[in-house]
Order: structure tokens, then sequence, then C-alpha cells
């Protein structure tokens, strides 16, 4: 696998220059599916290549890993901060990117989306809000009821989100929550949800997991030994990419036919 650093010009809804970190197969044909891997809060699009194996679990699959920079934005498109359209900059400028570059299934047969704590936020709410581009989802430790938050009770570190969410965000288009209970049922992404039993976000997860279920919408949920950390995603990233296997259906059989002559 070949891993590459993208730095891309201003022209994007950023308005600046933006990076990516892809994983790309070598020596096999096309076309293939994309990964989009999400990072967290205080991380950036090198956290996932520099902090986990995400590299050599995926060595040798038919399948793109991109890992974009979404800074603090919660992958989301700010209310009230210039220049901040975290979402559009996705599945607008990255895909676009990505797909006008590389020899891509460019359908959302073809495309997947996880992350961890806010980038787990990231990928279940883009997945539920773009179904048609992105067939599955999984939240690692997810920020899932973070648009739920009462961010003025939250003092200085609260007051960074209001930009970003607006006032009222619950039951409003960056709310998982609402989302979950909107969307058109014929297109539901396959989706995939765990936590750390000792994780600070866990009761919301859990939350997450019973509203899904109230709602009858299929998906997987686990929890297991383990909190906020490094040591946690690195180990649970693995099921994430047993789980997309399944979902593009990438198969052994899969693996040979893509090989070239």
């Amino acid at each position: 696998m070949a891993v590459c650093e993208f730095h891309l010009d201003q022209g994007n809804v950023l308005e600046k220059m933006i990076s990516f970190t892809a994983i790309v197969p070598e020596g096999k044909a096309g076309p293939f599916p994309v990964f989009y891997l999400l990072h967290g809060l205080s991380d950036d699009h090198t956290a996932w290549t520099r902090r986990s194996s995400i590299e050599r679990y995926v060595a040798g699959l038919p399948l793109i890993v991109v890992m974009p920079n979404g800074e603090r934005g919660f992958y989301t498109d700010a209310k009230d901060r210039a220049k901040a359209a975290f979402e559009t900059n996705i599945v607008r400028d990255i895909v676009g990117f990505v797909d006008r570059t590389f020899q891509t299934i460019p359908t959302r047969e073809g495309r997947v989306v996880a992350g961890l704590s806010m980038g787990g936020y990231g990928a279940v709410k883009l997945a539920l809000k773009y179904p048609d581009m992105f067939s599955a989802a999984v939240s690692h430790s997810g920020a899932v009821g973070f648009a739920r938050r009462d961010f003025e009770a939250d003092g200085d570190w609260g007051r960074e989100w209001t930009p970003v969410f607006g006032p009222s965000p619950v039951g409003g288009p960056d709310d998982p929550f609402a989302l979950a209970e909107t969307i058109d049922r014929a297109h539901l992404p396959a989706l995939r949800i765990d936590c750390g039993v000792d994780d600070f976000l866990i009761e919301e997860n859990r939350a997450f997991d019973a509203h899904l279920t109230s709602l009858n919408i299929p998906h997987e949920y686990e929890e297991h030994p383990g909190g906020h950390s490094w040591e946690y995603w690195d180990a649970h990233v693995q099921e994430t990419i047993a789980f997309f296997k399944r979902v593009l259906k990438l198969g052994e059989e899969d693996l040979e036919a893509r090989e070239p002559e």
C-alpha cells in the first residue's frame, strides 16, 4: 500500500489550502471503493496513520482509505463562523477530488465512512444525511449526542460550539438523533457503533443505540472494555474493516479478481 499526503489549493469551500492523507493499493487494478476515516477533536489528517496501525490492517485490500482534516469543525457547516463549511468540504470537495483523481467506484456502493469521537459523530451524521453517498458508517466512541448538549452550561469550552451548531441544534440537520427519524428507509446505510465502558461518552452512545432500536433501524452496537484512547481505537478499527469488507463484498474472490494480469 502507498501512503500519500495531498495538499490541495484554495479552490474549495473553505477557501484555503487543505490536506488529507490517503492509503492507496499498489499493484492492483481498480476501480476501488473508498473508506473515509475521520479523526477526533484534537487530531488532524495524520492521526490515524501516526497513532494506529491502519496501514497494516488494510494491507492487500482493494480499498482506498482517505483521511481528511476536519480541524475542530465537527464535520459541520458552521452557522456563524466564516469559511468553516467542513461538511460541504468533505461531501463536495474531498469526495469530488478523490473520484476525479483515483480509480474509484463513484457511487454509494463504493463509499463508506467511519471515525472516532468527533469523527464518530461525523461518520454517523454524514451517512444519515447523505445516504445516497455512503452505504455504511461506523462510530467509535462517537460524540453522537454532541448537538444536544447545553453549550451555555459548558462555559468557555461550550461557547466554542455555538458558532458551529447554532443556538438550537436539537432536532436540526446536524443532530443524528433527528436525522435517524427522518431518513428515507429505502436508503438506510449499514450502521455499526461501539464504545468503551469506561468512556465518558458511553451514555450518549447507549442513548443513540436505544433511539435507533426504537425506530427499528437495523444496526450493530457493542460495548467493550476500555476508555477514550488510541489503544481502544486501534483495536476496534479492525472490526470496522471487517464490517466494511462485508458491506463492500470484499472477499477472497474479489481480491483475486482485482489482481492485474
